[in-house]
């Protein structure tokens, strides 16, 4: 490998503002699941749910500082990657571990006490601020958010902005992954919860609904007969075992958003039916005999335990 291609994969831009953001965040989660774990909440606070957390951190700090950041403005390939890396893994494992009641525990105890009074106040059922957020954010809304910025953020005038711009790209990235996060706020019923539990079948349509947020434009990115990010044609063509023209770039890049974004939603949506076929055969009724009566087999809810 050429030595100007080693120096790229090896350069990493780190940020002390966002590693000390995101170590608070962690320290807090970790705090928290720690406490909850001692209060004998293990089922709440198990050892995934802490792994899944800060898997979703170093997926960020991957995604945002790694040679991939360094590589996303000469490469259109890279950026996809960037993208899928903060929307549809960092994003579903943050609300896989379920973070706002360990974030809540890991505040000192009078500080928790006065944001849980707030909370409290502004999440109960009678309250106009619940009521507003959960018209706002009904499943169906969060998946029209969700594509209305993925789709947007990829007009040519905007991505090139985008890449023009630290700010503007920043302020991408955020918009992305915020939408991404209220996507799978609902797939994975994590909290607060103040929508109706999705049943089964509905969750499972719900996430195979996303498979066309990522495959339409990964289809159109790829059969496209002209270079729609003309930015990349400003850049100078890397060498070595990064080169490829800008044409082939294009078509890559849109590959990776058709193919492995799209099987992202299509894996969650397996591993929904994995469990339902799971309980359904764990929790069969007993049959009815002359001496005992059939079985009653409650059903728990759906989603995470707070």
């Amino acid at each position: 490998m050429d030595p100007i291609t080693v120096q790229i994969l090896s350069s990493w831009d780190f940020r002390p503002w966002l590693l000390l953001l995101f170590a608070g965040f962690g320290a807090l989660y970790t705090a928290g699941w720690w406490r909850l774990r001692r209060k004998g909440r293990g089922t709440l606070s198990n050892g995934w749910r802490l792994f899944a957390y800060w898997l979703a951190i170093v997926t960020i700090i991957i995604a945002l500082m790694s040679p991939i950041e360094v590589l996303s403005s000469q490469l259109f390939t890279f950026h996809m990657i960037q993208h899928l890396l903060l929307n549809m893994i960092a994003a579903p494992l943050i609300m896989l571990a379920n973070p706002m009641p360990f974030l809540l525990w890991g505040i000192p105890t009078h500080g928790r006490q006065q944001i849980g009074g707030v909370l409290t106040r502004a999440l109960h059922r009678d309250s106009k601020f619940r009521t507003a957020v959960r018209s706002a954010t009904t499943p169906g809304l969060c998946w029209l958010y969700m594509v209305m910025v993925l789709w947007g953020w990829h007009d040519p005038n905007l991505y090139n902005a985008a890449l023009r711009s630290n700010s503007i790209h920043d302020f991408e990235h955020l918009t992305f992954f915020f939408t991404s996060l209220l996507f799978w706020w609902h797939a994975t019923g994590s909290g607060p919860r103040i929508h109706k539990q999705m049943p089964r079948l509905g969750r499972i349509a719900y996430l195979l609904a996303g498979v066309p947020s990522t495959m339409a434009p990964g289809i159109v990115i790829s059969f496209s007969s002209k270079i729609l990010y003309t930015f990349y044609e400003t850049m100078p063509r890397l060498p070595g075992a990064l080169n490829m023209s800008v044409a082939t770039d294009q078509i890559l890049a849109g590959i990776i958003m058709w193919v492995p974004g799209s099987m992202m939603y299509i894996a969650a949506a397996l591993v929904v039916i994995a469990r339902w076929l799971q309980y359904e055969e764990g929790h069969k009724t007993v049959p009815t005999t002359a001496v005992s009566p059939p079985a009653i087999v409650p059903v728990p809810l759906q989603g995470t335990d707070v």
